[in-house]
């Protein structure tokens, strides 16, 4: 089932979903089942499978020549997405993404998903890798996520790449897309963010599913810009609740999240890993009482691999 069907479905309840990692290269299926298995309680409709693009690294020869090795940590988004759906009958979502894919490669993909009767797509540019120090599209790839939008757009309408592929059947994706309340890191300003986004939409998107944010005031006015400047498409407000004092540091720097001064100053007064756990967790069901309040259309946990946080807040809510 398409998200747009299950929030219609819904009549206005908030809804829970959450994301997973696909576990690292030389562990198995079950590890993803062990983190899923707590939050089944909680009915999602659909559970999100990132992607992981390759990542480069150097080799030293015994030349003293270095040999550059590409390297998949987390593969395994398709197969993953299979067994969910078979396991749990929810509706698996997998990220697909620019970076790492030439055109053909997303077609192929697609047709992949479509084959397994996957009805959802997340569609994104993704990072850039380690060695780089701004995001490289792959040669006849896509730099932009609303390039990907458009082209999932065209399979759905049957339009491939060879226009001489016979039959061409159509396929039936129900696009989403990321916004960022606190504006993606690149961008120059929220309004040029929010004029892309809005082109994402144009392209096909069908719903947007935000960063992480720790401050719902910015969610709020990005939701109100967002209308103001014509987006109608449902906004799903990304969470996590916080888990330790290192996470202060590294969620503004990778996921250009603002931490309120309120919330760090309770982690500081922690004085061990347990107190901040709890911190995050009293926080975040804070700020989903306050969103559900306002009747957003889910509550998406980042789980980050780790589930037992995510099952303390929802147990609260849901």
């Amino acid at each position: 089932m398409k998200v747009l069907e299950h929030i219609a479905k819904a009549n206005g309840k908030t809804q829970f979903s959450f994301e997973i990692l696909p576990p690292l290269k030389g562990q198995n299926i079950q590890s993803i089942f062990d983190s899923i298995d707590p939050l089944m309680e909680f009915n999602p409709p659909f559970i999100d499978v990132t992607y992981h693009r390759e990542e480069y690294v150097y080799k030293e020869l015994e030349n003293g020549l270095l040999e550059k090795k590409v390297v998949r940590k987390r593969p395994g988004t398709v197969g993953i997405c299979a067994a969910i759906q078979n396991k749990y009958d929810v509706d698996a979502i997998p990220h697909i993404l620019c970076g790492g894919f030439t055109k053909e490669d997303t077609e192929n993909f697609l047709i992949d998903l479509d084959f397994l009767g996957i009805d959802n797509v997340m569609a994104l540019r993704g990072d850039a890798v380690k060695n780089e120090t701004y995001f490289t599209p792959e040669k006849k790839g896509h730099a932009y996520a609303e390039e990907l939008v458009k082209q999932i757009e065209a399979l759905n309408r049957g339009t491939y790449l060879d226009a001489e592929t016979l039959n061409q059947a159509q396929t039936n994706f129900c696009i989403g897309v990321a916004g960022y309340p606190e504006k993606h890191a690149e961008a120059p300003n929220m309004e040029s963010d929010i004029h892309f986004l809005k082109k994402k939409l144009k392209n096909g998107g069908a719903y947007v599913v935000t960063q992480m944010f720790f401050d719902n005031a910015k969610f709020f006015q990005f939701v109100k810009k967002c209308r103001e400047a014509g987006i109608e498409a449902p906004i799903i407000p990304g969470l996590k609740p916080l888990s330790s004092k290192k996470q202060l540091n590294l969620i503004p720097q990778r996921f250009n999240a603002e931490l309120p001064d309120a919330l760090i100053q309770e982690v500081l007064k922690c004085k061990d890993a347990e107190q901040v756990k709890n911190v995050g967790i009293e926080w975040c069901v804070m700020q989903s009482k306050e969103l559900m309040a306002e009747g957003v259309p889910f509550l998406h946990f980042y789980s980050m691999g780790k589930s037992d946080n995510i099952r303390t807040v929802a147990s609260q809510l849901f």
